[in-house]
């Protein structure tokens, strides 16, 4: 992520985002950071995957400011609640194309990364959506950790921050999940 910018907390602390002026501010200075987050979840891709980052930011953004009334605490926790938005798009996408596909040749949606560290063939977006769904209904503070460092991309400091706990535990928590998250999705 980018350095961060301290307007980003002081807006977010006061945000309406029933204010259009607001939201559109708020929207500037996030947007960067955004598209760079929607251009790394896109990379896990396949090539022709039909949603592009632009339309990623735009989609997530919408359900952000659409949605409940949310009581921000930082900037992290903003980027990781906007990662929750950008998994939730690419999950109900693929589901829509799976179901306009069903029966046909299905195209699997994958997701790479070296944070979970999954077989070199990566693992499909409805899979981890699935063992994040499970892994929350057993330990909801776990799947929060792997929101923010798989789809957010933050640091375990960053994690710490976001998830208002040390470092020291970010770290270890960290290794019981990607275990867990490695093993669950290597069983699919």
């Amino acid at each position: 992520m980018e350095t961060p910018d301290p307007r980003v907390t002081l807006l977010l602390r006061n945000l309406d985002l029933a204010d259009p002026s607001q939201a559109d501010e708020m929207l500037a200075l996030v947007y960067g950071e955004l598209r760079a987050l929607a251009s790394r979840h896109m990379q896990r891709e396949q090539a022709a995957h039909t949603l592009q980052p632009t339309a990623l930011v735009h989609e997530a953004y919408l359900r952000l400011v659409g949605g409940q009334d949310i009581d921000w605490q930082n900037r992290a926790h903003f980027f990781g609640i906007a990662a929750r938005s950008m998994r939730q798009v690419l999950v109900d996408h693929a589901r829509t194309r799976e179901a306009a596909k069903r029966g046909g040749g299905l195209r699997r949606v994958t997701l790479q990364s070296d944070v979970l560290a999954v077989g070199d063939d990566g693992c499909d977006i409805l899979d981890v959506h699935a063992a994040l769904e499970k892994l929350a209904a057993m330990d909801p503070e776990l799947a929060k950790l792997v929101e923010v460092r798989f789809f957010a991309g933050l640091t375990l400091d960053e994690a710490a921050v976001a998830l208002g706990i040390s470092r020291r535990k970010v770290a270890k928590d960290w290794s019981v999940a990607r275990l867990w998250l490695s093993r669950e999705l290597n069983e699919n």
